[in-house]
């Protein structure tokens, strides 16, 4: 008890010592200020670590390297295809993804295998592989909708695969066609070892049926306003014919402008008139793409009638009844064996004669 006293005093006179020499040297005091925030440094440098470094330090690189990947190669046409929700038309993606799995629409192949026609280069359900981005003007100005027509790459990319891996099938595809002609490389297709998943295709399919449904609000400005069944069949027609559907003019004037004229005052205006949509289904039969491709013409034209969804088997039978499959002329076939028979020097009457006769004398 006696030392607390004793020290107390011998602060107070220490205090009261450097207070004298203070008031007597300005220089010491100046030296004297810095020295309180030299005692209270150690505590910043000690929380300032623990609060903000670490957290930039990881947090940043990763989330801008995620975006970089993300978007900076996308295009804006692959951004709006990714954005695309089901909800936006009223048929499921799921149905028409297997109605064109089927062999009788565009079949399922996991090898690149050429098309029947051109020649280039297809995978899975008929999706192009060496594509170019086209420029696709929208000609009616009384339609909002724009058409989005991104390169073969850009899909690929859209559909998530890698760009690289697109390259080596194509590489693969162009040696194979280069060593086969397309008709031998055609009966080779059930043989052609897989070069991508099912999985992978079925994301090419999903995101070329997602494509051809903007494009077919651009065909169509009442697109909206159809029933499920025909929003379906719009996106088929695009699916198969692509640019070429502008051809049909006659359909789309009356799918545009006729549909306008023949709504009726109903909920579905354009679906209620069954003479409207007959004289639609009239303008696709009678084209030559329907008498080519008969057996999916039917089951798309079919699919325009506004009772298709109560009674699609006789939708069916109705349109192929009236549409009749293309005549094949075989007349170069006949001309190739009068020339073959001429080339021999014998005429086809003393060919069959001489076959009978030898027939008699064998039986005799």
């Amino acid at each position: 008890m006696r030392a607390v006293p004793q020290c107390l005093g011998i602060a107070i006179l220490t205090f009261v010592t450097a207070m004298a020499a203070a008031a007597q040297s300005p220089s010491a005091a100046t030296s004297y200020v810095p020295q309180e925030p030299a005692q209270q440094s150690p505590m910043p440098s000690i929380i300032a670590p623990a609060t903000s470094a670490p957290a930039p330090a990881i947090l940043l690189p990763t989330s801008s390297t995620a975006a970089s990947l993300q978007s900076s190669p996308a295009s804006p046409a692959v951004q709006l295809l990714r954005d695309f929700k089901d909800s936006e038309v009223k048929f499921g993606l799921d149905e028409l993804m297997d109605i064109l799995r089927d062999r009788r629409h565009e079949g399922w192949v996991l090898a690149a295998y050429p098309d029947p026609k051109t020649g280039r280069p297809l995978v899975g359900a008929g999706f192009s592989l060496d594509l170019s981005a086209r420029d696709h003007p929208q000609l009616d100005p009384l339609n909002p909708h724009p058409f989005v027509e991104p390169s073969s790459a850009d899909l690929w990319q859209a559909a998530g695969l890698d760009r690289e891996r697109l390259q080596a099938i194509l590489e693969q595809f162009h040696q194979r066609f280069a060593a086969w002609n397309k008709r031998k490389f055609r009966r080779k297709i059930g043989t052609l070892e897989p070069e991508i998943t099912d999985a992978d295709a079925s994301q090419l399919l999903r995101i070329s049926i997602i494509q051809a449904i903007y494009n077919a609000r651009a065909y169509c400005r009442n697109f909206d306003r159809l029933t499920a069944s025909q929003q379906m069949a719009v996106t088929q027609l695009v699916y198969q014919l692509g640019v070429n559907l502008q051809e049909f003019g006659q359909f789309l004037a009356l799918i545009n402008d006729g549909a306008t004229a023949a709504a009726l005052p109903a909920r579905d205006a354009a679906a209620a008139d069954a003479k409207f949509w007959q004289s639609v289904q009239e303008s696709l039969i009678h084209s030559q793409w329907a008498r080519l491709y008969r057996t999916r013409a039917v089951a798309v034209i079919a699919m325009l009638d506004p009772d298709y969804s109560e009674h699609p088997t006789l939708a069916e039978r109705r349109v192929g009844a009236t549409l009749r499959p293309a005549v094949i002329h075989r007349r170069r076939v006949k001309a190739r064996a009068s020339r073959q028979l001429a080339s021999n020097g014998t005429q086809p009457g003393r060919v069959h004669r001489r076959s009978s006769r030898t027939r008699t004398k064998r039986t005799a």
